[in-house]
């Protein structure tokens, strides 16, 4: 309580956000599936690859651009 109301109110945040984190065994499972589902698109030719380099520089683009 003798923290300032912002620092409680992103306290009180990660401690609900905790409450709904799937267990380390979910998350691995949800990964998988989602691994799964990715190659089925792939080799059904839904989805195509991209290079890392070029994946991560659009990300780090559309970070300083804000979207």
């Amino acid at each position: 309580m003798k923290l300032n109301l912002d620092a409680r109110a992103k306290l009180a945040e990660r401690i609900i956000l905790s409450l709904d984190a799937p267990s380390d065994e979910e998350n691995l499972r949800l990964w998988v599936l989602e691994a799964e589902r990715r190659l089925k698109d792939l080799r059904a030719e839904k989805a195509k690859e991209a290079p890392a380099e070029e994946v991560f520089r659009r990300a780090r683009a559309a970070i300083l651009c804000g979207e």
